[in-house]
């Protein structure tokens, strides 16, 4: 695959930051988090949602006309208008057990062990998240799912490439390139 816009997609934990980090290096290209589009920057982050329109408003501006970029994480729900846009989509599974021992470790490096723990300043929102990232693999769950994620790939149009999260970085990257 040649540098495109493409957008890499997957459960919270799956690794599909890292994954577009790697790529967007790889092909010295522009990488995006949807996340940095769907929240405000906040402190804590990640408490406070962008209206709809601001998000559309500033992928517009930061990468949407660029011939080849990089988006990470999940539009699905508010980027169907820029979906289009897509030249390829990868997506990234991942078993819950290994996604759920990812994001622990993440939540505890950057929030800290002590401040995620029981009585800590950040025990409630780090359960309250762990929660809903376990529930991506729940068929009734009506959040971002994985039954939700499929339909949505499904109704894209793009071509979808399906790859392992559980695989070295440099191995999903080589696999995206066709090396």
């Amino acid at each position: 695959m040649k540098p495109c816009r493409l957008h890499i997609v997957g459960a919270s934990g799956s690794g599909t930051s890292t994954l577009g980090r790697a790529v967007a290096g790889a092909w010295s290209v522009p990488f995006h988090d949807s996340d940095d589009y769907y929240w405000q920057p906040t402190e804590p982050p990640y408490t406070a949602r962008r209206d709809v329109a601001e998000r559309l408003d500033l992928v517009e501006r930061m990468f949407l006309p660029r011939q080849a970029w990089v988006l990470s994480g999940s539009v699905m729900g508010w980027g169907e208008p820029f979906a289009a846009s897509f030249d390829q989509v990868v997506f990234l599974h991942l078993d819950p057990a290994t996604r759920l021992a990812r994001l622990h470790r993440r939540e505890a490096l950057r929030i800290g062990t002590a401040a995620i723990a029981p009585g800590g300043t950040h025990h409630q929102s780090y359960t309250d998240f762990m929660a809903w990232a376990a529930s991506y693999d729940d068929p009734a769950f009506t959040g971002r799912s994985l039954r939700r994620h499929e339909a949505w790939l499904a109704a894209l149009g793009v071509p979808v490439l399906r790859l392992a999260g559980d695989r070295p970085t440099e191995a999903l990257v080589a696999e995206i390139d066709g090396k």
